[in-house]
């Protein structure tokens, strides 16, 4: 089993230091989804015609925004200075969902798996607030890292 690395030898959480790596250039990908089990609260989703407004737009920043203050939200992570962090959102009818994809990208010393966590985490948290009110069946599921490349452990791909 590999040793953790946010543990001190008494296994106590602490912070890694990571001023002695290298910057190189990093980049994540993560997804993840809203499910709605009622279809006119979809197609007024889909339709942009919630009563809290452009639900889509809320998301995409709330994404965005929370991803950039990923160090606040989990107590571990390291401020990371990003170049890129974009939040997706594409409508499913068939399914009544909706699929949530961030990236973000960086040069520093460590990854930057958990501000594209985060940024999906958000999106779909302000998705539901927003359509909460039309479908309290509304669920939030499959976060999860697709991608992340750079740093020591190279490049990873969900299967």
């Amino acid at each position: 089993m590999a040793k953790l690395t946010h543990t001190d030898a008494a296994g106590r959480a602490r912070m890694v230091d990571v001023g002695d790596k290298p910057v190189t250039a990093r980049r994540a990908v993560a997804t993840g989804e809203l499910r709605l089990r009622d279809r006119a609260a979809f197609a007024a989703l889909a339709e942009n015609r919630l009563a809290k407004g452009d639900a889509l737009a809320v998301a995409r920043l709330a994404g965005i925004q929370a991803g950039k203050r990923t160090a606040e939200w989990i107590p571990l992570c390291h401020t990371v200075p990003l170049d890129h962090l974009d939040v997706t959102i594409e409508l499913d009818p068939e399914r009544l969902g909706a699929s949530v994809r961030a990236e973000a990208r960086a040069r520093w010393h460590t990854g930057v798996e958990m501000e594209a966590l985060v940024a999906v985490g958000a999106a779909c948290l302000a998705l539901y607030d927003m359509i909460k009110g039309l479908d309290r069946h509304a669920t939030i599921g499959e976060i999860g890292l697709l991608e992340k490349e750079g740093g020591r452990s190279g490049h990873f791909r969900r299967d």
